[in-house]
């Protein structure tokens, strides 16, 4: 609890996987993906409960077996490829009512981010409670200009933004941030009024790029492995 505010910890897991099947399973450094972020997760000053929402019998266990909460077993419909996070939290959120728990703010820690840190999770927290924010998301500075992107066109390579931007040094050019899965956080009423951890006014947590890996891929997989062992 923070500020007067009961908070829920939730971990999105379902069992398939395209990119990398079954990959919040997938030994990293010794223990599974999941692992990673529900210590993560039961390490913060603030979450009042740290729940796993999945469909897949193995990660229940698992999760279990780290400590996580699993009160419910996901339906199969909300573990489709096209199933919405925001489903996902609803679902958690009217099924842990319905048991009498209620919680002010929901912080979604996806599996896929095994760098994030119990630190970045409490400050996260922090500074979406002490400037009352309706949702906050983690970012990371692009790795790359965006305003140096082209789009193909008659096979050829265009501007996407505009030729102006094209002999500007990346010095010159305006920072630019993405979403790098770590971190979503938003009131209960926000997420039921928005359908979502998006609003109008969306504040962001900055992170560095090497706590910054969304693991979806092999190749990610093994910088996340990387970074683990320096």
């Amino acid at each position: 609890m923070y500020k007067g505010k009961k908070i829920l910890g939730l971990i999105p897991a379902r069992g398939g996987s395209k990119g990398l099947p079954r990959k919040n399973l997938k030994p990293l450094c010794g223990k599974p993906l999941i692992a990673w972020t529900i210590e993560q997760a039961l390490a913060s000053k603030y979450l009042d409960k740290v729940i796993v929402s999945t469909e897949d019998e193995e990660i229940a266990e698992i999760s279990k077996q780290f400590g996580a909460e699993v009160p419910f077993m996901r339906p199969k419909e909300l573990a489709t490829d096209e199933a919405k996070s925001v489903d996902v939290a609803l679902h958690s959120i009217n099924f842990l009512e319905s048991i009498g728990e209620h919680f002010n703010i929901i912080v979604l820690l996806q599996p896929t981010s095994p760098l994030r840190t119990a630190d970045d999770i409490d400050n996260a927290i922090e500074t979406f409670s002490e400037n009352n924010y309706e949702s906050l998301v983690s970012v990371c500075e692009a790795p790359h200009s965006l305003f140096w992107s082209f789009d193909i066109k008659g096979g050829y390579l265009e501007p996407f933004l505009g030729k102006e931007y094209l002999n500007k040094r990346r010095q010159d050019l305006p920072k630019l941030y993405l979403p790098n899965g770590a971190i979503y956080i938003s009131t209960k009423d926000s997420i039921e009024n928005y359908r979502g951890f998006l609003t109008d006014n969306i504040h962001p947590y900055i992170m560095p790029p090497e706590r910054s890996i969304d693991v979806d891929t092999e190749l990610e997989f093994k910088n996340a492995e990387y970074l683990l062992n320096i």
